[in-house]
């Protein structure tokens, strides 16, 4: 199932119309690819003929995290990123603290731990989107020679 059709399908499950400005925003985040801002997919949208406000673009990206469609990524400078996910599959982040490098992990890596989790204390991962803080490779380095 293509991500406009699961879109529309979750939309009216949760008694939410189509629209047009909503289509706009999906369309938008498929043109722009990886991690985007808020800002960065609104003028996207501005390029395209069907009138598209602000909030109709922040409501959209949330009824989109809600349905698990988008990953929101808190990158360290104050602003939210997003990134458009496949239907079947979600994946992780992790952020780099110090140079704010975000770094995609494939799903299948956290697998064990979410199962371990499960098993061991009940607890079941439901978020599509995880981001974990921490240094990456080259930052790691430099701050092992500058101890």
């Amino acid at each position: 199932m293509s991500c406009e059709a699961y879109f529309a399908e979750q939309l009216r499950k949760r008694g939410f119309r189509v629209t047009a400005q909503r289509e706009a925003v999906l369309a938008a985040l498929h043109e722009l690819e990886g991690l985007v801002t808020a800002e960065e997919i609104f003028e996207r949208v501005q390029a395209q003929t069907v009138p598209v406000d602000r909030a109709t673009v922040y409501r959209t990206l949330d009824l989109l995290e809600g349905i698990g469609l988008l990953a929101v990524v808190d990158s360290g400078d104050a602003q939210r990123r997003y990134e458009l996910l496949r239907v079947e599959a979600p994946h992780h982040h992790l952020r780099c603290t110090r140079c704010g490098a975000i770094i995609p992990v494939d799903y299948a890596v956290f697998e064990s731990l979410f199962e371990e989790l499960r098993r061991t204390t009940g607890f079941v991962v439901t978020s599509s989107s995880l981001t974990i803080p921490g240094l990456c490779a080259r930052c790691a380095e430099e701050a092992s020679r500058s101890e």
